[in-house]
């Protein structure tokens, strides 16, 4: 497995980049937005709350165990969200995929375009033989963009969170290195 380090990757209309101190306002921006934490697993309600998230991310390539991405425009004038690897597992080579978007991209396709680069960057740079993402088995939304990037569903752990005190469901999804 390769070293973790997070490299600018770019499409003809996106950047992804090292997620940065001066992105705390964007990712607050979304983190703190009802309709984005609704299936994503954390939330903030103030900036300085946001300092969490932040260091999350600077501590997964510290740590070895991850890299997330800010993605931007490909000029970086526009934040549409962030995406990246966490919980990597050198034994077993493999990690989890998570991904937000602000939602004045939503249906833009930008997901869909990012995603790969995701996971190309994981099997490609660090080796990885397996990603795997938990979907919210509510967020139908999620469950056909898994399926749409080559994701299989592998099936459904019943009630194994407490969100809001209440029991969730997480279904499961993978994609393989090929």
């Amino acid at each position: 497995m390769t070293t973790l380090k997070n490299p600018i990757i770019k499409t003809k209309r996106l950047l992804l980049r090292p997620i940065v101190n001066t992105d705390i306002d964007n990712i607050f921006k979304g983190l703190s937005d009802p309709e984005i934490f609704k299936y994503y697993g954390v939330n903030f309600q103030t900036l300085e709350a946001t300092k969490e998230q932040m260091t999350f991310y600077s501590n997964l390539e510290k740590d070895g165990t991850g890299a997330w991405f800010a993605v931007c425009s490909l000029d970086n004038k526009i934040f549409y969200g962030a995406g990246g690897i966490n919980s990597l597992n050198k034994e077993h080579k493999k990690a989890e995929i998570g991904f937000w978007l602000l939602t004045d991209f939503w249906g833009q396709g930008i997901m869909t375009e990012a995603m790969p680069l995701i996971c190309n960057y994981g099997f490609g740079n660090l080796g990885l033989h397996r990603i795997e993402g938990f979907v919210e088995s509510d967020n139908i939304n999620c469950k056909r963009a898994m399926t749409k990037l080559d994701f299989q569903y592998e099936g459904t752990m019943k009630d194994c969170e407490i969100k809001n005190g209440k029991f969730i469901s997480l279904d499961i999804y993978s994609r393989l290195c090929q």
